[in-house]
């Protein structure tokens, strides 16, 4: 049974099928109370779907390599039935497949072997909505991008832009025009606070038909939603 968290935490749950692997995690991440807390573990993708559907998690820390099992077929099923942002961190150097998992929609990679603090950094950035991602896999990922997206009809994408509110739009052209910008560096420029753009960052990903900070940023720029274009 899942113990009562401070409501302020990140909720954290991890996934991988290495018990000494997990033992260690939730140690590491519970060690950072009360700002995050791990609320679930579990050993595959079915078990982690059971947890998702029964309590709320904010990041999803998953191994891609579950028993035999590709990590990169769950990444979608748990982006459908949560909100939680998937974060990958695996024992794996082959940046071909973090690219797979970036586009199955995970919003960044940590390797097994990197620090606890950079570890703990990715979480918190999953958390905002920000991408974990070097300069070499961004530029790899927008290639993809641009070649896997089609011209949409414009009147589709018009009546997408017109629902976004006039907050909504601002939080967008501010995001789009600095790629590098942190959500904290966002937020205050907006006067609003991380909490409240993380809110905003999920109504606006519905509207635009968006799933990642990523996805956002080409989308605004091919529509002109940027400070030069504004």
């Amino acid at each position: 049974m899942p113990e009562t968290r401070n409501p302020g935490a990140i909720r954290v749950m991890l996934v991988d099928d290495h018990r000494s692997v997990l033992w260690g995690l939730q140690r590491l991440v519970d060690g950072e109370k009360p700002r995050m807390s791990v609320v679930a573990t579990a050993h595959s993708a079915t078990e982690a779907l059971a947890h998702l559907a029964a309590q709320e998690i904010d990041v999803i820390l998953l191994d891609l390599d579950l028993g035999g099992k590709s990590g990169l077929d769950a990444i979608p099923l748990f982006i459908a039935k949560s909100k939680a942002r998937v974060l990958i961190l695996t024992g794996m150097r082959d940046p071909a497949v973090h690219d797979k998992a970036i586009l199955a929609g995970a919003c960044g990679v940590v390797l097994k072997e990197d620090k606890a603090e950079t570890i703990l950094k990715a979480i918190e950035r999953a958390y905002v909505g920000e991408l974990w991602l070097d300069r070499a896999a961004t530029g790899r990922i927008f290639v993809e991008l641009s070649r896997r997206t089609g011209e949409p009809a414009k009147d589709i994408q018009k009546v997408r832009i017109s629902s976004l509110t006039a907050r909504e739009r601002q939080i967008v052209i501010e995001m789009a025009s600095d790629a590098g910008a942190t959500a904290r560096v966002v937020a205050e420029l907006l006067c609003i606070s991380e909490h409240t753009l993380r809110n905003h960052l999920t109504s606006i990903y519905e509207k635009l038909g968006v799933s990642s900070r990523l996805e956002l940023w080409a989308y605004a720029n091919e529509h002109g939603l940027t400070r030069k274009s504004a």
